[in-house]
């Protein structure tokens, strides 16, 4: 609900105590939202990031804060989570060998 600090910030250390980057293609995405102080942030493991476009993450943050300004809080947080997902298939195609390595459970962190 709270971030006292720059939300970036706070997203990476989310993403080192949730362990997302022990996958093996260092591929985690994290989506942090601050509630009561209307923050947010997306980091993507560095495998990710270096296949997606420059400014990939910044557009989706952008059109997230589009939406978030009219109220559209669900839209908004569900187009920045499929655009990743859109990444992520493109990227990372799945295998039929694949195993999920982190918990898809919404952390209060």
């Amino acid at each position: 609900e709270r971030c006292k600090i720059d939300a970036v910030d706070r997203a990476t250390q989310v993403f080192g105590d949730l362990e997302m980057h022990n996958t093996e293609l260092r591929n985690g995405v994290l989506f942090y939202l601050a509630t009561l102080d209307h923050k947010f942030a997306i980091v993507g493991d560095e495998g990710i990031d270096k296949k997606v476009p420059e400014h990939f993450w910044e557009e989706i943050r952008d059109e997230m804060q589009n939406a978030f300004k009219k109220g559209d809080f669900v839209g908004g947080l569900s187009a920045g989570i499929a655009r990743s997902g859109k990444a992520l298939k493109e990227y990372f195609p799945y295998a039929d060998d694949d195993t999920n390595e982190l918990s898809d459970e919404i952390s209060t962190s």
